[in-house]
Order: structure tokens, then sequence, then C-alpha cells
């Protein structure tokens, strides 16, 4: 499952894509930092994007802990959608790249393969996710669902990465929006070996 993902996004094009669907970026907590990363991995801060209760039509983007610590101690950094309603603490992951991993074709080999998946036809998306407050302060998780025609070779689940039009649909409290987790159709995704 996705633990460890990309996102060399800079804070103008997230602005400005935003605004292209009709929603204002806020910074409420100062305007961060997005440095270019390619490996952002559990308990690691990442940008998110949440709606702004107070003001329709706006988001905040801030940064937090993807990840927080589950009954057993264990981080919760994915989270089954199946079934699943989400009434609130919805967000937006930035994030231009995920990664996959699978066994060696060498079976004397410790690693393992790395597989960069990205969007066909966008240069970056954003992964369905949930927040919540928790005991190592506000914290993200993305949400998974069946793999698609795509992913399915590599993993038997995969992150719900929505679709640009989906965007504020996911960010909408009064949008069940349930129909939205789903895996993308066969073609969505590019994959290249990167290790």
């Amino acid at each position: 499952m996705c633990n460890d993902y990309r996102s060399r996004v800079d804070l103008d094009t997230i602005r400005q894509d935003f605004s292209d669907i009709k929603v204002r970026i806020r910074f409420p907590e100062g305007i961060p930092n997005l440095e270019p990363r390619d490996d952002i991995k559990i308990t690691d801060i990442g940008a998110i994007v949440r709606a702004t209760p107070d003001e329709p039509g706006t988001a905040d983007l801030l940064q937090r802990r993807w990840s927080w610590p589950g009954p057993n101690k264990q981080p919760v950094y994915n989270f089954r959608s199946d079934g699943r309603h989400f009434t609130n603490g919805r967000c937006l992951i930035v994030a231009d790249g995920f990664y996959e991993f699978t066994k060696h074709t060498n079976p004397k080999s410790k690693t393992k393969h790395k597989w960069l998946f990205t969007k066909a036809d966008e240069p970056w998306f954003c992964i369905a996710g949930i927040w919540r407050s928790t005991d190592v302060g506000e914290a993200f998780t993305m949400l998974t669902t069946e793999p698609g025609p795509d992913v399915a070779p590599y993993h038997d689940r995969q992150i719900v990465v929505l679709h640009r039009a989906d965007w504020t649909r996911w960010l909408d409290p009064d949008d069940s929006a349930k129909d939205l987790l789903r895996p993308l159709p066969a073609g969505s995704l590019r994959v290249e070996q990167v290790a």
C-alpha cells in the first residue's frame, strides 16, 4: 500500500489550478515553503487542502503530519474507504506521484522494486484524504479502494486519486461524494520503475 509519495508542485501552480475551478486558496498559518520532494514518507509533513466552513468557495492550504497513531500504536497512513461515508474531516492531499513496491525479480535480493505512478493527463493531482486532531496534533491519512487496472499488477489496493473536476465535491461536506471513492479507469496512470 502507498507508504511513499512525491510532490514537486509549487505554490503558484496550486493556487492557479484551484482558482481555475473557482476555489480561492488561503494560507491561515502563513505562506508555506513547499520545496520539491521526491519522497514523502509516513510521519513526514505534507501539504493538504481542506474546506473553509465559514467561507464557501475558499479552502485552506496547510502542512500536516501524514499518519496518526492507531490503537496498536502503528501509524494509520492508509484508510479503507469501502462501504464508508465520510461526512467531515475531508481533505485533498497534494501530490504528483505515488510509489508502490514489489518483490525483486532476483530472489536473493533483499531490496524491492520501486514503481512510480503519475497521472497520464495532468502534471499533478490530489488524493482523497481525511484529517483529524490526534495526540500528535492534526494529521491526515490517504483513503484507499480496490485497485484499478493500472495498479492491480503491483498491489491489491490503491489510493483514491481524484479527477480535478471532483476536488470541489470532495471538499463539500453537503455532498456525500461516496461515488468518488473508486479506482481510476485503465490508462489514467503512467507507471515507471525507478528502483
